[in-house]
């Protein structure tokens, strides 16, 4: 049997992340979690109120680790040339995770999963409450793990703003 890569295995373990991957904290990371809340504001108003709260969330994010997992699964892996299989139904623009899970090992998949499918990550860090910030926009106790699902909304303009690192106003 060929020996084992063990610096690959041990990356990662170690929990190492994928190039396309941004950390927020401190300012920064209040100035751009209040550009989403606004956003989610704003698009909430113009696609009027039609439908209760809860399900419009639903509709705009994948909230909790299972079900990032889960569309992140279904949609189809890019490869390098960047054509994929099939077409996803559901495509991410981009998922925030919360740097404060415990145990880690619930979202170390996460990182390897939006690699293959050329989904960014934002990581949020903050002092241990960065899964409490995230269940604040989506009006939650905590989230871990939020996927935003491209939509061409209000929500959808900021996540590309601050993408493109042009921190939105």
């Amino acid at each position: 049997m060929p020996p084992r890569n063990k610096a690959a295995k041990n990356n990662i373990q170690d929990g190492a992340l994928p190039q396309q991957q941004d950390c927020y904290e401190g300012e920064r990371l209040i100035h751009v979690l209040e550009s989403i809340r606004r956003g989610i504001e704003s698009a909430r108003a113009l696609a009027g109120n039609s439908l209760p709260e809860k399900v419009w969330l639903k509709q705009q994010f994948a909230i909790g680790v299972n079900d990032v997992t889960r569309v992140l699964e279904r949609m189809a892996a890019i490869i390098d040339d960047g054509s994929t299989a099939q077409s996803p139904f559901v495509r991410f623009q981009a998922i925030l995770l919360a740097a404060d899970c415990n145990p880690k090992w619930l979202t170390k998949h996460l990182p390897t999963l939006a690699k293959s499918r050329k989904v960014p990550l934002i990581i949020v860090k903050d002092d241990k409450k960065g899964s409490l910030r995230l269940g604040e926009l989506v009006k939650l106790k905590t989230a871990v793990a939020i996927g935003v699902k491209a939509r061409g909304s209000a929500i959808n303009q900021i996540m590309e703003e601050i993408l493109d690192g042009d921190e939105p106003n």
